[in-house]
């Protein structure tokens, strides 16, 4: 499993002031790496001390964690992203898109799945042919655990301080707040379609009508 952070283009100082970016990014990509990792095993070596790693020998989990800190870790960093446009499309392609799509499925042959995958090298289309189990294996490490959400907000955007903590930042930067998006008059029209009979707020709506077949045939009708 892994994380990706959208980490805002500035920082809110103890004093009250706006720390802007300095260059591309926020913090330093090594410092930002070693204090990642620092944080991380100090987490585990405390979950190994107060017995919470069960099933695992706290000696062995020590060693272990003593390796990895002798070891460079990498925080892959990306500059900042100027545009709320790019924002909202780097968003995007994780929260509303799955682990593969139907599209890069090339077929099933017995215990055999071939899919298409871009290589990143040479950005050439290539084939990837694997076993059943090996490509349930994979598409299982992005189905989250259960109470895990898939999007959470932190520091600038957790909820019990985005409100104060966004409007102080606007008017540090003398940026205004968006306009509120006007609400829907009582009995307006509203969007066609069906409510969702999952989420009970957004319309779905008729993408292909497929005639009955005769009863001629002998099928029974669709219900």
């Amino acid at each position: 499993m892994h994380l990706h952070c959208l980490v805002p283009g500035g920082a809110l100082a103890d004093d009250g002031s706006w720390v802007p970016v300095k260059g591309s990014y926020l913090f330093p990509v090594r410092a930002l790496s070693r204090h990642f990792r620092g944080r991380m095993v100090s987490a585990l070596r405390s979950a190994a001390q107060a017995g919470e790693l069960t099933g695992l020998d706290p000696v062995e989990v020590s060693a272990l964690l003593d390796a990895v800190m002798a070891e460079d870790w990498v925080v892959y960093a990306k500059p900042g992203l100027a545009h709320t446009e790019s924002v909202i499309s780097y968003l995007a392609r994780y929260t509303h898109r799955i682990a593969i799509s139907n599209a890069r499925i090339l077929g099933v042959d017995g215990d055999q799945v071939s899919l298409r995958y871009r290589h990143f090298r040479d950005g050439d289309q290539k084939t990837l042919v694997m076993q059943a189990a090996e490509f349930v294996r994979r598409f299982l490490l992005h189905v989250l655990p259960k109470g895990l959400m898939r999007v959470r907000h932190f520091g600038l955007l957790a909820n019990r301080c985005r409100v104060q903590r966004l409007a102080q930042i606007r008017e540090i930067l003398a940026a205004p707040a968006p306009e509120p998006e006007p609400a829907a008059e009582p009995g307006g029209e509203r969007e066609p379609g069906w409510p969702c009979p999952v989420c009970r707020q957004g319309r779905m709506r008729l993408g292909r009508e497929i005639a009955a077949r005769p009863a001629a045939l002998g099928c029974a009708p669709y219900r």
